[in-house]
This record gives C-alpha cells, sequence and structure tokens, in this order.
C-alpha cells in the first residue's frame, strides 16, 4: 500500500527536494550533531524556564494591590523592602502583587482602626507597648492581634557626642541615675548637672518603653516616690518628637548637660543626617525594653490576605533583614548591622532586655501619666492661731516662719498651669463667727487679679502673715467651709485637693463649733470616691505627736495622708507622697 504522507519519500526528504550531497568524515563534521542537540537542548530549557516564570509570575489577571502602612522611622526600609518586592513579580492567582507604604503614627492608625476608617491591609506599628495600651482602651478592643515582629530597636538614654565626656562624673548610664538626675525634689542631686528631657508616653513608644523600663527599675529599688518627682519634672519638658528631642540635646543650655531617652535607630538617623552634630546612645545597665515592630493584618479580602502573607514572609528573608539594619535597626533576634558600629557611637552587642510588663501594667502606667498631667487644684489652709508665734528648739525660727517656708517649698513643686488659692485660719478672724479668712481665691496662678498675678499674691501674702498671739484653732469650722467649698466648685480635669498647714495642736475652739467626731462623720459622707478631694495634712512642731491620730483620721477620711515633718527640706518629700496617692486615687488602699 502507498503512503498517507506524499512529501516524504524514503529516507524522510520532500519529493522536489534533491538528496544531499555526501558529508565529507572530516573532524569538523562530527562537531555539528552533538553541537545541534545542545541547541535543541538550550531551546527546550529556555522555553520550560519561561513558562516555569511565567506559571510563578503569572500577572495576566492584572495587579493586587497590598496596602502598607507604617510608622514613620521604619517606612523609608520597608518602602525600599517592597520595592525589590514588587520587581520580583510575586503572583497570587494570577495577579502580580504591588505593595505601597504609606506612612503613619501608630497611635493615629490605632484610632482610625478602632474606629473602622482603616485604610491598611498591613500595618506595622512601632511597640506592641503601644498595641497594649491602646487594647486597654474601650476603643482599642477592636485592634485585631499582631502576627510577630519585623525589627527590634533598643530604648536608650542619649546625649550630644561633644558632651560625652562631661557625663562621666556626674551621670552613669542607668534608669535609676536618670529618675534621681529628674526628680524634683533631690535638690542636689545629679539635676544640678544634668538635665532630662524626654518624650510624652501618650504620642511616643519610644517615651512609653522609657517609662516602664523606669518604672520597673523604681519599683525593684524602692524609688516610687522618687519616680513621681521624676514624672512631675518630665511632664513640663517633653519633646514634640525624637527628631526634636536628639536636636536639643546637640544645644547646651546653662551649665547642665542635656540628655534624653530615644530609640537607638532614632539616634542613627539623627547622625545620618545631621553628621555635622553627631548624638552617641548611652546603654542602662538595668537593661532596656525595644521598639518591636509588630506586624497587623487588617484586611479580610482572601486573595488581599494571601499576598499580606506572602509579604510578611517576604520581610522575614536575609535580604530584607539587612535592608532594615542597613537603616539602623536590628534583627528581631538582636542582631545590628554595620550601621550601629561602635566607631559611630553605638554597642553592635545586643543590649540587655527587660521582661516586658503585661498589658495592666502598660495600661496602668498610662493612666498614672495621664492623671499627673491633670491640673492641680489646690486650697491650702494656714494655721495662724497663737501657738505658732512661738519657737521652734534648734531652729531659730517660729513655728510660723517654719510653716511659711515649708508653703513656699511645697507650692514651688506646681507648675504654672495649676489653680491655688490661700486661707488663714484661728478663732474669729473674719468677723465673730468665722474662724477662717481668704487671703487669696482659688484660681489659675498666672491669672491676673486686680492688676497682680495670683503668683505674685500668694507670695506676699506668705511673706507678710503673722501669728494672731490671742487666737485659738477653730480647724474644724475651716475644714469643713472649705471642703464645702471645694466639693461644690469640684473641677473634673483637675486633681482637687485641700492643703492644711498647721503646728499639729489640733481642733482648739472655746467657742464650741465643730467637734472632732462630727468633722470626721462630714469628711466620710462628703467625701466621693468617683470625685475625689483629698485632704494632705502636714504639721510642724513640738505638739505635732500629740495630735497625729487625730490629723491622721482626718486625711483619711477625706482618701489623704498626714505627716509631721521634721525639717523643711522634708516638705518635698511629703509632697511628692501626697501626689503619689493622689494618682491611685480612688483604689490607694486596695
Amino acid at each position: 500500500m502507498g503512503r498517507h504522507r506524499t512529501d516524504e519519500l524514503d529516507g524522510g526528504y520532500r519529493a522536489h527536494e534533491p538528496p544531499p550531497a555526501r558529508r565529507r568524515s572530516n573532524g569538523r563534521g562530527r562537531v555539528l550533531v552533538p553541537l545541534a542537540g545542545a541547541v535543541a537542548l538550550a531551546v527546550l530549557l529556555g522555553v520550560a524556564a519561561f513558562v516555569i516564570f511565567n506559571r510563578d509570575h503569572d500577572c495576566s489577571g492584572g495587579k493586587l494591590a497590598l496596602r502598607v502602612v507604617a510608622t514613620p522611622d521604619i517606612q523609608p526600609a520597608l518602602n525600599k523592602v517592597a520595592g525589590n518586592y514588587n520587581k520580583a513579580m510575586h503572583s497570587i492567582d494570577s495577579k502580580c502583587v504591588e505593595v505601597t507604604v504609606a506612612k503613619e503614627a501608630a497611635a493615629r492608625t490605632a484610632n482610625a482602626v478602632a474606629a473602622g476608617k482603616a485604610k491598611a491591609d498591613f500595618w506595622v506599628a512601632d511597640s506592641s507597648l503601644l498595641m497594649e495600651s491602646l487594647r486597654n482602651t474601650p476603643a482599642g478592643q477592636a485592634l485585631p492581634q499582631i502576627e510577630g515582629s519585623i525589627a527590634t530597636s533598643p530604648v536608650v538614654l542619649a546625649t550630644a557626642k561633644s558632651f560625652a565626656s562631661k557625663l562621666s562624673g556626674a551621670l552613669q548610664p542607668s534608669w535609676a541615675a536618670m529618675i534621681s538626675a529628674a526628680n524634683v525634689a533631690n535638690v542636689d542631686g545629679p539635676g544640678k548637672k544634668v538635665r532630662v528631657l524626654a518624650l510624652d508616653p501618650q504620642k511616643n513608644s519610644a517615651g512609653l518603653a522609657a517609662l516602664l523600663a523606669a518604672a520597673g527599675t523604681a519599683k525593684e529599688a524602692g524609688l516610687d516616690k522618687a519616680l513621681v518627682g521624676a514624672m512631675k519634672e518630665l511632664s513640663g519638658q517633653l519633646a514634640s518628637d525624637p527628631t526634636a528631642l536628639l536636636a536639643s540635646l546637640t544645644v547646651k543650655s546653662g551649665s547642665r548637660v542635656p540628655i534624653g531617652v530615644t530609640s537607638e535607630q532614632a539616634i542613627y538617623a539623627h547622625n545620618a543626617k545631621k553628621p555635622e552634630a553627631p548624638v552617641v546612645a548611652l546603654y542602662p545597665k538595668e537593661g532596656t525594653l525595644n521598639l518591636d515592630y509588630p506586624v497587623t493584618v487588617l484586611t479580610k479580602d482572601p486573595a488581599v490576605l494571601k499576598a499580606a502573607a506572602d509579604f510578611k514572609q517576604d520581610l522575614a528573608t536575609e535580604s530584607a533583614k539587612k535592608t532594615l539594619r542597613e537603616a539602623g535597626f536590628r534583627s528581631t533576634d538582636g542582631k545590628a548591622g554595620d550601621a550601629l558600629a561602635t566607631d559611630k557611637g553605638f554597642k553592635q552587642e545586643t543590649p540587655t532586655a527587660l521582661e516586658p510588663p503585661d498589658g495592666k501594667t502598660v495600661a496602668r502606667m498610662v493612666q498614672t501619666w495621664s492623671r499627673l498631667n491633670l491640673g492641680s487644684r489646690l486650697l491650702t489652709l494656714l494655721d495662724v492661731s497663737g501657738t505658732m508665734a512661738l519657737p521652734v528648739p534648734g531652729t531659730g525660727m517660729t513655728r510660723m516662719q517654719a510653716i511659711n517656708k515649708i508653703a513656699t517649698e511645697g507650692l514651688g513643686l506646681f507648675p504654672a498651669d495649676s489653680e491655688l488659692g490661700l486661707w488663714t485660719f484661728s478663732t474669729h478672724l473674719d468677723g465673730q463667727d468665722k474662724d477662717w479668712k481668704e487671703l487669696v481665691s482659688i484660681g489659675p496662678v498666672s491669672e491676673s487679679v486686680n492688676g497682680t498675678l495670683r503668683k505674685d499674691m500668694l507670695g506676699k501674702a506668705f511673706a507678710s502673715i503673722q501669728a494672731k498671739p490671742t487666737g485659738d484653732t477653730g480647724l474644724n469650722d475651716t475644714i469643713k467651709a472649705a471642703y464645702t467649698q471645694l466639693t461644690k466648685t469640684y473641677q473634673e480635669d483637675k486633681i482637687n485637693t485641700l492643703l492644711v498647714l498647721t503646728d499639729g495642736a489640733g481642733n482648739d475652739d472655746p467657742d464650741g463649733g465643730v467637734k472632732n467626731s462630727e468633722i470626721l462623720q462630714f469628711l466620710k459622707k462628703t467625701y466621693n470616691p468617683k470625685r475625689p478631694i483629698s485632704i494632705l495634712l502636714i504639721a510642724f512642731g513640738p505638739e505635732a505627736e500629740k495630735g497625729k491620730q487625730q490629723m491622721d483620721a482626718l486625711a483619711k477620711a477625706a482618701g489623704g495622708e498626714a505627716y509631721i515633718a521634721k525639717n523643711v527640706l522634708q516638705v518635698r518629700d511629703f509632697f511628692l507622697q501626697g501626689m503619689e496617692r493622689r494618682l491611685c486615687m480612688p483604689a490607694c488602699d486596695g
């Protein structure tokens, strides 16, 4: 039978083509056969590679957008990682993933997430501590759980390189030393040579980490009172952001050397931008907390979820880690790159890590800071009874003079936005029936009253007050009147306090008036833990010990404390203890 193919002859050549000439049997002819096979193999391999590449990088379905939001410090490095990721053409369901990285402060993103208005699919905050703080708020309960960390940066102390040598004799890098230097009550401490700057814990994660590290150190070392003094001082010296803080460290103000608290990476970024004014990192000897850059996936879209998982996996590659290290970050294991070299003012070895606090501790410290920064509204009751004219043995002062010094010393702790007022008390001070007299009405110390600043009015009043030689002590009547007024004029945005300065002789009112049992009953009935007005009672004089029991009862009936001063300098400690107690209101006693 004939062949079905009409274009072939025996030997496989087309009918109209002549047979090829016989090849010469030389060496060149023998090489052509294997060479042709190699070319064919290469073509086949190329086709296979093309098929495989397009199968793994199939963009036939278009692009799949993955919107990443990151804190401003890490956004540039992530943007670089994203650029390399996009060039590699990662494909999800026939769509190539296109990652964009926008920058936004973590607190702002968190608020948007809690309100259901987040525009991101993938979120990189700077600290899980901040996340825990936000999660403990009503709105923050909507925040998704974090899915691991992509980098770290320890929170450290910092100072200008030009000032670093001057610190060696004034302050050794530690949280305890920072607390001591910033403590407003430690007038003879390192604060005479060092000025500490801080970041607002409510707005900056490095500031929050520093507060928590210092608080943990203070608790272990019994420095709780000193911590309150430091927090009070630092609350008035906050930098708006790490950039502003680090810039201010290079400008010396007066004789004190400025130091600050920020992240290690922020120092690297500052030095990269301003090499003419470098800052060095000072690593606290107790250890520190790290910014850990947690990842939170926000999208609910199935395809975008796959893209988010793929990009997250890419962030764990050595290439991405190297990019982050080159930007001054450490890997999650603490490994540093050349950016954090010793000759650049850093330590390449991993700093000792403190145990991160739990969510409740974070929330409590944030609340403490918030309450500390509430305005103060304080009415002072100053004893001017006859016994105040008596001398204080060994001091060269009368009780009145000593109390005035105590008042001046203590009230100096209150910032310019405080509201203060002053009454004196004895018996029959303002007419026949009133045992008290208002010298300065309570209000902002910076407010002008009849052409005179209230601050100046208070100074003049304390300087001119004299004891009433024949006056007795109408303490209970005065406390009742003052507490009633503070209750009626209570201000929610302030810490409301009644301060009593006396020689401790107690209530001595020949006209009768309110008895000891009656004032205690009144305070217990009037005190409202939801609108607390605490009593801080400070006594100075030889009779104070005799009246301590009644003073304690008065103060505690209104959630306060009573103290006996042995010397004038103790008063700063008493005020700080009073502040510490007001911060925990209304649950100071468990």
